[in-house]
């Protein structure tokens, strides 16, 4: 890919190698390509080196007032990716990988891969609570990228302290509303976020997540959003959130010390739009997620 070079007009995405780095940084970024356990047909493998070239297309900037230069703002570090995560080996990888980095930096922000890479993240990072942008409940049984949440709570997170946000009508089965109900996660419909406003949302999500202290996941399903911004999530579906509506709710999420680990997943990079909109809107949510660290 070739961009113009304006030493005025930084681009994001040059962040030094997260081994090389010393002391504690603000975020780092790590690779999980996990794909080989997807209901559906994927090559969400791509993804993260995808998304890496995609953030090369815009500015680490917010415009404020005042203007803030998120790579002067934050200590920012690239982990690389995760050889082979799938399986219980690869999980193992991931969570003691991720372990590693959350020791040494304020926010991890996982590259996915499909959805299951929400269960090892979480773990890794000590997640204490979750709230995800999602469309789907991720509650069936077996091991996909339909159950990373059921996992979780069969792993010994506290249920109460999950809130799901984007579920959306027709993309699940009333089976799986029901465990969900059983189980006492909060559920916040697409309806409901437009009927209430993010703001009002991602605040009752974090007091639900949080409650107890410590930290807290977000998992951002890109296939929350509508057909029309995410083509390359396999399970989106027409009437999702709008792309404003998903950044909105990335960086609200982010901008609570509560949450400290974060993973985008469910994007196919090989099956995106020609124009790269699924995947640009990837990498416009790990902006959101620096945007909400540096607005701490």
């Amino acid at each position: 890919m070739s961009l113009p070079h304006d030493p005025l007009w930084p681009r994001a995405g040059d962040w030094p190698p997260f081994d090389e780095i010393e002391g504690r940084g603000d975020a780092a970024i790590l690779g999980v390509p996990a794909f080989r356990t997807s209901l559906s047909p994927t090559g969400a493998h791509a993804t993260p080196a995808a998304v890496r070239e995609a953030l090369r297309r815009f500015s680490p900037a917010l415009l404020g007032p005042p203007a803030i230069d998120l790579a002067v703002a934050l200590r920012i570090a690239d982990a690389g990716d995760v050889a082979d995560p799938d399986g219980p080996d690869g999980e193992a990888v991931v969570r003691s990988r991720v372990a590693a980095i959350a020791a040494r930096t304020g926010l991890v922000i996982a590259l996915g891969g499909d959805n299951s890479v929400t269960y090892a993240v979480a773990q890794g990072a000590g997640a204490a609570g979750l709230i995800t942008l999602d469309a789907h409940f991720d509650l069936r049984d077996g091991v996909s990228n339909g159950s990373p949440v059921r996992r979780l709570v069969d792993g010994g997170l506290d249920p109460r302290r999950i809130v799901q946000v984007g579920i959306a009508d027709f993309a699940n089965s009333a089976a799986y509303a029901r465990r969900a109900a059983d189980l006492g996660i909060a559920v916040v419909t697409v309806d409901d976020v437009r009927r209430r406003g993010v703001a009002d949302v991602m605040s009752d999500a974090l007091e639900i997540a949080g409650a107890g202290g410590g930290p807290v996941h977000l998992d951002v399903d890109v296939d929350v959003c509508d057909r029309s911004v995410a083509p390359g999530c396999p399970a989106s579906v027409p009437g999702g959130l709008a792309a404003w509506e998903l950044r909105a709710l990335v960086r609200a999420a982010a901008s609570s010390p509560l949450v400290t680990s974060a993973d985008i997943v469910e994007v196919d990079a090989t099956a995106d739009a020609p124009d790269g909109r699924t995947v640009r809107l990837a990498a416009l949510c790990v902006l959101e997620l620096l945007a909400g660290k540096a607005l701490r």
